[in-house]
């Protein structure tokens, strides 16, 4: 029997590596201080990889970094020196794209390598290819179909990881040149500025405008693989992974606990399992764009994208996170996300319990006076509940109150 699927989360500091692991995954991929594809996070410190990596060991989980970038000559000679580097962190395996980096680690470390999605990995012929290059892992491109996917694991004997939530590109992932040319942010170095998310004038072959009702997009909706998780675990796909190093932690917690469950509910209730739609709800409640399975049933046509503009409402859902309770005095210690008042109702969550409804009655500021409203960043406000709660727990809006 394969062993259960591994649930991959993104995680752009220690904080949401934390939380990814807390809220049910099985590892994390972050990025170092070198070499990766996101140059406007955080990324960690060397001192924060050994720190995540013993944070995660001690779960029995895995950390993955990043060394995804396509490599210039000035970077050659950083190579060697950041692998080693990488290696003594103990973390469990890099993931890379450019083949001087894979030659590298193979020669000079005893990494273990994951070929990253950026190589646009899609046929059966570059699978076998990376293999012989000695690579452990294949991330297939987010463009395979079922189909294709499942032809790679029949005849292929290597670990498959593919994508299952998050952003898409409009291009291959992170071959577009659009960012380089408009802002001169180069997308395949980390700097990407999401021209596709753009609105554009349209011209006709005569370059007189064309007028629509909305601007032009060509801005692709999210993936979302949650109605295909039981038949992406029979496929015997190694890995399911979560987008999102830039996403902010109630996102992170969100969604890995809500493919958590449903991964899990695909392995106890094996032929009885029954797609639970409210997961869906939940889902599309904590991003800002809509999400479909994109190239995964050979469908892509206007379903997929948003040629004629869209909204991206910022998410106020989050109200704040567990700091603290005292089982003695059934006090909860909470930090403010966004504004709330007495009488809302609202759902907490967290790994360790199901979701607990909750009305907001008396609210106590830090001095221990009553108050009505909760509206200063990330105030300190304290509440009486009976339920036991986690540090960590989470205040979101009712998701039937919208």
């Amino acid at each position: 029997m394969k062993n259960k699927v591994e649930l991959l989360a993104p995680a752009g500091d220690l904080e949401r590596l934390k939380i990814a692991l807390k809220y049910g995954a099985d590892a994390v991929y972050i990025g170092g201080p070198l070499l990766n594809l996101r140059a406007n996070a955080i990324n960690f410190t060397m001192d924060e990889i050994k720190e995540a990596v013993t944070f995660a060991h001690n779960l029995n989980k895995k950390v993955y970094v990043t060394v995804n970038i396509v490599l210039h000559n000035e970077e050659l000679s950083e190579i060697d020196n950041y692998l080693k580097e990488l290696e003594k962190c103990n973390v469990d395996a890099i993931i890379v794209s450019d083949p001087v980096v894979i030659k590298h680690a193979r020669e000079n470390t005893k990494l273990e390598v994951h070929l990253s999605t950026q190589a646009c990995t899609l046929n059966i012929e570059s699978v076998k290819f990376w293999k012989n290059q000695g690579l452990s892992r294949i991330v297939l491109g987010r463009e395979c179909s079922k189909e294709e996917i499942k032809e790679i694991i029949d005849n292929v004997d290597i670990e498959i990881e593919t994508f299952i939530h998050g952003a898409m590109c409009a291009g291959y992932s992170g071959r577009c040149v659009m960012s380089n040319f408009l802002t001169n942010r180069d997308a395949n170095r980390g700097g990407c500025s999401q021209i596709c998310r753009w609105d554009f004038d349209l011209k006709d072959e005569n370059l007189c405008d064309i007028k629509g009702e909305k601007p032009f997009t060509f801005c692709s909706k999210d993936l979302s693989m949650l109605k295909h998780i039981k038949e992406m675990i029979d496929m015997g796909i190694t890995s399911f992974k979560i987008e999102g190093r830039m996403r902010s932690a109630y996102y992170i917690a969100t969604v890995v606990s809500i493919y958590r469950k449903a991964i899990d509910e695909c392995y106890n209730e094996k032929e009885d399992y029954i797609y639970n739609e409210e997961y869906e709800k939940v889902l599309r409640r904590c991003a800002n764009r809509d999400s479909v399975p994109q190239f995964f049933n050979n469908i892509y046509d206007s379903s997929c994208s948003y040629y004629n503009g869209r909204i991206e409402i910022s998410n106020q859902d989050f109200l704040g996170m567990v700091l603290d309770y005292d089982k003695d005095t059934n006090i909860a210690t909470i930090e403010q996300r966004n504004y709330f008042k007495k009488g809302d109702n609202v759902e907490i969550f967290g790994p360790n319990h199901g979701i607990i409804n909750y009305t907001f009655d008396k609210i106590y500021d830090e001095d221990g006076n009553i108050i009505d409203v909760v509206n200063h960043p990330k105030q300190i406000v304290k509440i009486e509940i009976l339920e036991n709660l986690d540090k960590d727990d989470m205040i979101r809006i009712n998701v039937n109150e919208k």
